[in-house]
């Protein structure tokens, strides 16, 4: 498996479409079981992952006397289960439990308990995805919205052209300020830092340096070392003696 292209699809935000709101009832918005299935078929390729369940336990069931609005007495049967889902990507192994309930008519059981087991087993392979990245779900753990990796696909992959494509300091400071919000999201923070470093490493002289460093400040402590490298190369040329073999 290609990891280097694998991890650069990993850090994309996740796609807002595939936000769910929360149930009724519930709180949490959320990402369904076709998503996840759907992006590691596209990420990990149909035969680059698998999984299995590990645990499988019925944790609850019992049939309820119960009464509706009405005050009409019937019964409803409920049930709980748990399962471990172990997931497997190229000899990376991640797990998720969770626990699925149903509840339906007595003579029903047999359906109950089914949409329990559906339930638990999907929840639990969301969650043992999860940890792979945002389109997972992973960016919905994010308390501050503001701070959450979701984002339009197409929009990001645009604005990340745009960075790779500014070829001096003052052109990336213009890209930067173009697309605003999008600046916020690891996959085009990492394609900003990786622009600048390239715009560091070809600085003609230490004061094109400095210059960087006061327009791209929140950014410089990824570059810094690679700053230093190149500072510490412009020295060194400026210092060597010319012995007549370079032209003054």
């Amino acid at each position: 498996m290609d990891w280097d292209k694998v991890s650069a699809e990993l850090t994309k935000p996740l796609d807002p479409a595939a936000i769910k709101p929360p149930p009724q009832g519930k709180f949490g918005e959320y990402v369904d079981g076709y998503h996840v299935i759907t992006e590691a078929n596209r990420i990990f390729g149909h035969n680059g992952w698998s999984y299995e369940i590990t645990r499988l336990d019925q944790t609850s069931g019992a049939v309820y006397d119960l009464k509706d609005k009405n005050g009409q007495p019937y019964q409803q049967y409920r049930c709980s289960f748990l399962c471990t889902v172990r997931v497997t990507v190229d000899g990376v192994i991640r797990e998720g439990s969770a626990v699925g309930m149903g509840n339906g008519k007595p003579e029903n059981t047999s359906d109950v308990i089914e949409s329990a087991v559906k339930e638990s087993e999907t929840d639990a392979l969301k969650r043992a995805l999860r940890s792979f990245g945002n389109t997972f779900g992973l960016a919905l753990y994010e308390k501050d919205k503001s701070k959450r990796q979701v984002g339009d696909g197409a929009a990001v992959e645009d604005a990340i052209k745009r960075i790779v494509s500014a070829k001096t300091g003052k052109a990336l400071l213009e890209v930067i300020s173009s697309i605003n919000g999008l600046n916020q999201l690891e996959a085009v923070a990492k394609a900003r830092v990786d622009r600048i470093i390239a715009l560091v490493q070809a600085a003609p002289n230490v004061a094109a340096l400095g210059a960087m460093e006061n327009a791209f400040g929140p950014d410089w402590s990824g570059v810094r070392a690679y700053a230093e490298n190149r500072i510490n190369e412009l020295t060194t040329n400026e210092e060597r003696p010319n012995n007549g073999t370079e032209n003054p």
